[in-house]
Parts: structure tokens; sequence; C-alpha cells
């Protein structure tokens, strides 16, 4: 199906065509998309996660979480409420914010999928290397952002993709578990939906502040 996965607009023509996969740009979100026909079932998603050996205590891969890190305690206080959404079979984000005297939940589809800590809100929410594989961003942008306080921070570390010209030799796409690729036209498009405030570090950190009570 040509349905965007985002926005669920049916406007979307042809970006890219690869032995990876046949990867659409909607017209409306500007996220590259594959069709729901070539996702991996549960399993085999799981199999390919199951590979992952990042753990808390790889301090190649803790540098690495230092440019989410860093940037999200610059602008929330200590002792915040934070949920690092995704948090993958080794979580070590979420024990980095601990360690740094935040309090914090976790929450991933495969490893902690404990849906109580959902029904919370959160002073920020950490999504690293995750909404490129989301089936559904739809629905779980959208409750990311109703999960924030007001005033709340939302990040997101994703590559953007690259022009059409490039696409194809791009490595990130070679991934079956990626499965959506958004750019800073998405992100900008995510903000204005979500009347927040955009901020972008580097060229893969997108960092959303929502309104404040006093609606600023």
């Amino acid at each position: 199906m040509n349905i965007c996965p985002l926005c669920h607009s049916d406007n979307s023509a042809l970006y890219c065509e690869h032995d990876t996969g046949t990867y659409r740009l909607c017209n409306k979100c500007a996220l590259v998309f594959v069709s729901s026909s070539e996702y991996l079932d549960a399993e085999a998603e799981k199999e390919r996660y199951d590979l992952h050996t990042n753990s808390p205590e790889d301090e190649g891969y803790r540098n690495y979480l230092k440019k989410v890190l860093v940037p999200v305690c610059d602008r929330v206080g200590v002792g915040s409420f934070g949920l690092d959404f995704g948090s993958g079979p080794g979580p070590t984000l979420s024990k980095m914010f601990e360690e740094s005297g935040y309090t914090m939940n976790i929450y991933d589809h495969f490893y902690a999928k404990d849906e109580s800590v959902l029904e919370k809100k959160y002073d920020f929410i950490t999504s690293t290397e995750v909404i490129e594989h989301l089936y559904d961003p739809f629905t779980v942008v959208n409750k990311l952002f109703n999960m924030l306080l007001s005033g709340g921070l939302l990040t997101f570390l994703t590559q953007p993709y690259p022009s059409q010209d490039e696409f194809g030799a791009w490595y990130y796409k070679n991934d079956p578990t990626h499965v959506c690729f958004f750019s800073l036209q998405t992100m900008q498009w995510l903000a204005k939906k979500y009347s927040a405030t955009l901020e972008v570090i580097g060229k893969d950190l997108f960092l959303f502040r929502t309104k404040g009570e006093d609606g600023n």
C-alpha cells in the first residue's frame, strides 16, 4: 500500500527502487517509507535486534549516547522525570540519565514492554535510533507527544535521508528493520502539527519543545 504511515496521505511518489526495497516519498510530510508488505514479521524483526550488543559497560556506546545526554541535560533540570522509548536489549541511556540525577522509566516493544509506563506524563522523552523502525509512526509519535508535560522535551535521534540521487547507495536503508526515513522537512511538519518548537543539533538530533502552561 502507498498510504504514508506517518500522516496517512495517499499522495506519494516513487523515490527509489532498489534490491533492499521500494521507497516512496510522501508529498505531504516528506517521509520516505517502504510498503507494509515489505515489513519483517515480529520474529524476524526481533532476531535482528538480538544481534545488537550495546550495553552500559561499553564505553564507546556511552560516548556515542552523550550526543543525546548532554543536550537534554542542558535543557532539562536535574531531578526531572524522563522516559527512554525504545531502550533496546541493553538499556544504557536511561542509566546515564540516572547517574546524572534524573528519574527514568524505559519502554521497549520487545525487551521492556511495560505498558503502564506509557500511561504516565514526562518532563522529557528520548528516542534514539528508534523512529526509523516504526511500522505505525502515526500512532507512536502521537502517543509520545501526548505523554509530555507542558513545556516537555521530545528528542529523536535518526539519520535524515539523502537526496534521491544518493539514496540508492545510502547504507542506512539497507537494514531491513528500517522502514521509514525522516528529513528536516518531516520534522518541521511534526513541529507544526504538535505546536512545538524544533531545534536541530548536528544533522541527526531533533529536539521538540512543547508549549508551556503560559503558551510559550
